[in-house]
């Protein structure tokens, strides 16, 4: 067999063992899930007629378009924080050294979990959402090729994440500090423009909201979703990503092969 289908054979494997670990124990994604729904439950009945018209006006309906795309960006970012201790366990447990001793190829482990963190990103982005249309959230004036560039974004966008979290658990000691360390991951969307216009805070606050990379990513999937302006955030997000990536695989990369001499 060629090199590249002894890596695509060896990625696969890998990507089915995450998926068997990720089906056999779902606990952590659904504890991970439960933030992002709770935020929007929270936001929209209790909340949601106070944040509307705080924001321009409108109704609890314009609040719920104006609150959902945030919110499946900041599920991105909770569900990836499971990638984060996994790969920790991986590390920590010994099967990591295993698979060292093993005629494979060895950046399919990463790459097993990070195909399978994307996809249980997208899977879960998916049930955010239908919990985000059961009470009352629309598309409104979005064509077919602006769905198709909002979930090239969602995915583009879990990618970038899950290569930062699987570097931060290769320098973590054990699951608990991976979760620990993570959790910016969950935390930078509590300070964007998830909830409320960056022009709206404080002067003071608002380079921290808008310059990081979930503000201009929620700015774009909330005109590709309402068929809105985006603007100069479009190209921006698409840079935050792809810089998140590139960073993020060189460093997880260097550390991973680091650990092996």
């Amino acid at each position: 067999m060629s090199s590249l289908s002894l890596a695509v054979r060896d990625s696969s494997t890998m990507l089915r063992r995450n998926l068997l670990h990720a089906r056999r124990y779902p606990s952590l994604t659904l504890n991970l899930l439960l933030t992002p729904v709770m935020l929007l439950l929270l936001f929209v009945y209790i909340f949601g007629d106070t944040m509307s018209a705080g924001i321009g006006g409108g109704d609890r309906a314009d609040y719920i378009a104006y609150l959902v795309p945030g919110l499946l960006l900041m599920t991105i970012g909770s569900t990836t924080i499971g990638t984060a201790v996994s790969v920790s366990n991986d590390m920590t447990e010994g099967i990591i050294a295993r698979f060292r001793t093993m005629a494979i190829h060895r950046p399919s482990v990463l790459v097993g979990h990070v195909v399978g963190s994307v996809l249980q990103c997208v899977m879960s982005v998916v049930l955010v959402g239908a919990v985000a249309l059961a009470i009352g959230f629309r598309s409104t004036g979005a064509t077919p090729l602006e769905w198709l560039a909002a979930f090239g974004l969602l995915v583009l966008f879990a990618t970038a994440l899950t290569w930062i979290a699987v570097g931060m658990g290769l320098i973590s000691p054990n699951a608990e500090a991976a979760g620990n360390n993570a959790m910016p991951l969950i935390f930078l969307p509590l300070i964007s423009s998830t909830f409320v216009p960056v022009a709206s805070m404080p002067g003071w606050f608002q380079p921290i909201a808008e310059y990081q990379p979930f503000t201009p990513a929620i700015e774009t999937l909330r005109g590709l979703l309402l068929g809105t302006e985006i603007g100069h955030n479009g190209w921006l997000a698409v840079a935050w990503c792809v810089g998140l990536t590139v960073l993020g695989y060189f460093w997880s990369t260097s550390k991973f092969n680091g650990d092996a001499k």
